[in-house]
């Protein structure tokens, strides 16, 4: 290839060339450095061409033909004048040009247009610099810059400097080596400084070590890739500070030169420490009210104050605090009534140590460290400890003033940054209280936290005040309804009993079921029981009152229509027996239908006292039961060997509506059948019907066929039923009362008929001996023989027809005297001229006890001694005896 002259390559063809570096030397010592593409001739767009000698055009850059659109082949031997002036302005053109060629030099705005368009296109700022040929003949070289671009530049770089220098943010321009090389006037004046005093520097002139490395990488990661960082956050102390920390949003972008090669970063600074502040208070309260909502969620699901102060810690750790601790009054505890705000201290002569009540620590939680909670110098307090806080410490302070107190750090193990201690007031009643503690290394209680925390510990204080009414309420209502439930293990001659009760509602076990076991004369046995309609304390009321009244009317020994038709009465009188009178209804199967009832008949049921009721009695004796039912479900029996099924008895109206007489049914029960009485819980609930709920029961109550031996406990029977059955629907109490049928054994009952005539007094005597004896009852001879003597006699003189003399011997010896009279016999004092009278008080003084009832064929006398225990029969005193007299 021939080589291009160096006047006829243009400027583009010269800056490809490559040149000797300052390391390669060059003849001369000439340093020579390499142009990279992207200087600001690119930006300027500077074309260049010559004329010759001749005025016309000799060389045409590349540049030339961009800026003025004619390649070089159409514009290299060209008259410039004629080719780009318009025709007006060339006689000045062709002036200029002579002038030039004539050696001086010109600058000037030149309008110009493309060939073949008559309108201007442009306006060409020229420089023109004449030169000589090699043969010394005048030429020139004419640099060409568009005036347009020219225009653009300065705009850009005004409008860049504006918007460097006149930011309200900061702004930092980095070099490739990722040192600061520009500042705007906003950085330096966070920074100090001027502008100029920051070039040179790195990000760890301004950050900390962490926080600058992270931005060094992110630096070098946008430079590298091109990728932009957005809302990049940092963190770091004030220019000046060690103490006030800043937060800054950085964002960055890789700069490019106007060919596009990276020249650095450019980064954009803004201070978001007041943005972050306002969302760490916003975070805190949303944190806040989420703690409050699962405080109330979470605080007090128990009625128990221990589980109810553990809660308040399950909330607040580690959500709020790192330790925490609940301590309650120690005489909240044990039941005594809480002191009250402004009373809880003496003085510290008077108080034990000078400080706090008793209180016992109920509640310990950490998520720092399992050990116990202790103030500098004092021992470590654990769950269970009753201690006091001393007169002058802080928390006796809070208890003392019911106000909370915030403590700087003071714990024995250096743990603990700061506490509070918050007093747990409800109703102006200090229950305890609760200490919430944050370790070092987290950030120290505000006072929204402080706000939060007396919330929290108020919430907390109102659940264990309730905790503690209620278990005030609860442990009354369990002394009223034991009271009202016959002992754990009733006995009954004749038969074997087991119980179940279990409350429809399991916090109060309070309700309006009941059951009875009541012993009456003569080794019989009353089964009780009773459904009051309601729940409650009301209902337990009004159970306990015709509990009572079925004992009292069973001590007179009536029959069991008669004890109904007389508790009839009584629970009429309960309730407003103005909306009861006259209003007949139907027997009902259950209270619930009786409920229905009576809003039917727009009879408002809360306003009476509703209630059913089986009364039954046995006789050990002929294993005979008579029932009476008022409005209850019937009885179920169960013979050996065959299934369960309902004895029919009238069901009758229940207790307090009145207007109906009750009917009996009497029973002869086998040896060993199994009856039961029961409530409707037992029975029914919402998820199933009445009749699949008896039909259940008496499938549970059966005993399998294929099972051989003895037949289970009545223990086992009565708990096979309960888990058998839907027993936890909660809607309703349950009552269940099953008893075995054993019967009074035959060599047990001694039964004789006498004449009525007086030897019949004698015989009487006679036969009590001879059975006593028998029974090997030796020292019980000489005060049955005068006991029965006294019975018999007044049976002879008071009573009619025969006389019927009777000895049971089970738990006790009872004797009874039968005959046809109705009079019934009343003990009275005899006056000292009386020869009689003395009979009736001397059988009260030597039995445990007598009585008589009526028969459906006159009446009875009886009274009951009670079985030797090996030691000397006690006999009645002199002064007893004299005051018979």
């Amino acid at each position: 290839m021939s080589e291009i002259p160096a006047r006829a390559r243009t400027p583009e063809q010269r800056r490809g060339e490559t040149r000797p570096t300052a390391a390669e030397g060059a003849p001369g010592d000439i340093t020579w450095q390499s142009s990279p593409p992207g200087s600001i001739y690119d930006y300027i767009k500077v074309a260049s061409f010559s004329l010759g000698p001749d005025g016309l055009i000799d060389q045409w850059s590349l540049r030339a033909e961009q800026l003025f659109g004619i390649p070089a082949r159409e514009a290299v031997g060209k008259d410039p004048i004629e080719a780009f002036v318009p025709a007006d302005l060339r006689e000045a053109g062709h002036r200029k040009v002579a002038e030039i060629l004539d050696g001086r030099e010109w600058t000037g705005a030149v309008p110009f247009r493309m060939p073949g368009d008559r309108a201007l296109n442009g306006i060409a700022e020229v420089y023109v610099m004449p030169t000589e040929t090699e043969h010394g003949e005048r030429a020139a070289v004419c640099i060409v810059v568009d005036v347009r671009a020219l225009r653009g530049i300065e705009t850009d770089l005004a409008a860049s400097e504006a918007i460097f220098g006149q930011s309200p943010f900061g702004f930092l321009l980095f070099g490739t080596d990722l040192k600061v090389q520009r500042a705007n006037r906003r950085f330096a004046a966070v920074f100090g400084g001027g502008a100029d005093d920051h070039r040179g520097r790195t990000v760890h002139d301004y950050l900390p070590r962490q926080e600058a490395e992270r931005m060094q990488a992110a630096l070098r990661h946008v430079l590298e890739t091109g990728e932009s960082v957005t809302d990049m956050q940092l963190v770091g102390p004030a220019p000046g500070s060690n103490n006030d920390r800043r937060h800054w949003s950085i964002n960055l972008y890789r700069v490019h030169s106007g060919s596009g090669r990276p020249i650095g970063v450019a980064g954009l600074g803004t201070d978001v420490t007041r943005r972050h502040a306002a969302a760490r208070e916003a975070a805190n309260a949303r944190r806040n009210l989420a703690l409050l909502n699962e405080a109330g969620a979470r605080i007090g699901n128990s009625l128990d104050l221990e589980t109810t102060a553990r809660e308040l810690l399950d909330v607040t750790v580690p959500v709020f605090c790192d330790l925490a601790s609940v301590d309650l009054y120690q005489g909240l505890l044990d039941g005594d009534e809480s002191p009250r705000v402004g009373s809880l201290w003496g003085s510290p002569r008077t108080e034990s140590g000078g400080g706090s009540a008793e209180l016992r620590r109920v509640a310990f939680a950490s998520a720092v460290s399992d050990a116990p909670l202790a103030d500098a110098g004092a021992t470590p307090v654990t769950v269970g400890a009753v201690h006091r806080y001393t007169f002058n410490s802080p928390c006796a302070d809070a208890l003392r003033t019911a106000r909370p107190v915030t403590i700087s750090g003071g714990d024995e193990n250096g743990l603990v940054q700061s506490t509070l201690a918050v007093p747990m007031v409800a109703h102006d009643t200090v229950v305890g209280l609760a200490r919430f503690s944050r370790a070092k290394g987290s950030e120290p209680f505000g006072d929204r936290d402080r706000a939060l925390a007396v919330e929290l510990a108020a919430r907390a204080a109102v659940c264990i005040d309730n905790a503690r009414l209620y278990r005030r309420e609860h442990e009354r209502a369990l002394i009223l309804q034991r009271s009202l439930l016959p002992p754990g293990d009733p006995e009954a001659s004749g038969l074997d009993i087991a119980c179940r009760y279990l409350p429809g509602n399991a916090a109060t076990e309070v309700g309006g079921d009941w059951f009875d076991v009541i012993e009456l004369p003569g080794h019989r046995t009353a089964l009780v029981v009773g459904d009051v309609m309601g729940r409650g304390l009301r209902a337990a009321v009004a159970m306990g009152e015709l509990r009572t009244a079925v004992r009292t009317l069973a001590l007179l020994d009536l029959e069991p229509a008669e004890v109904l038709a007389a508790l009839d009465e009584i629970a009429r009188g309960l309730g407003n027996p103005a909306h009861t009178a006259g209003n007949q209804l139907r027997p009902p199967q259950s209270p619930q239908s009786t409920r229905r009832a009576l809003q039917g008949r727009d009879i408002d049921p809360a306003e009476v006292y509703l209630a059913t009721c089986v009364y039954a009695v046995y006789d050990p004796v002929t294993r005979r039961c008579t029932f009476a039912n008022a409005g209850h479900l019937p009885p179920v029996l169960v013979e050996p060997g065959e299934p369960a099924l309902m004895l029919e008895v009238p069901p009758g109206m229940p207790l307090g509506v009145g207007g109906e007489p009750f009917e009996e049914v009497e029973v002869e029960l086998p040896e060993g059948a199994l009856l039961a009485l029961y409530t409707d819980g037992l029975v029914e609930s919402r998820d199933h019907p009445l009749d699949d709920g008896l039909r259940a029961f008496r499938d549970a109550i059966t005993p399998p066929a294929d099972t051989p031996g003895e037949p289970r406990s009545l223990e086992d029977a009565c708990d096979h039923v309960l888990n058998t059955l839907d027993t936890h629907h909660g809607e309703d109490d349950i009552a269940l009362l099953m008893a075995r049928v054993q019967g009074l054994p035959g060599e047990s009952v001694g039964d004789w008929t006498l004449p009525r005539e007086p030897r019949s007094v004698g015989r009487a005597r006679e036969y009590a001996r001879a059975q006593l004896l028998a029974w090997d009852l030796e020292p019980l001879v000489d005060t049955t023989e005068l006991l029965v003597s006294e019975l018999v006699t007044n049976a002879l003189r008071y009573g009619e027809g025969d006389i019927r003399l009777r000895l049971l011997l089970d738990r006790s010896l009872v004797c009874e005297v039968w005959d046809a009279g109705l009079v019934q016999p009343r003990r009275r004092r005899a006056r000292d001229t009386d020869e009689g009278g003395r009979g009736l008080q001397l059988v009260g003084l030597l039995s445990a006890s007598w009585g008589s009832r009526r028969t459906p064929r006159g009446k009875t006398v009886w009274f009951e001694l009670p079985l030797p225990d090996g030691g000397p029969t006690e006999e009645p005193s002199v002064e007893a005896l004299l005051s018979m007299f």
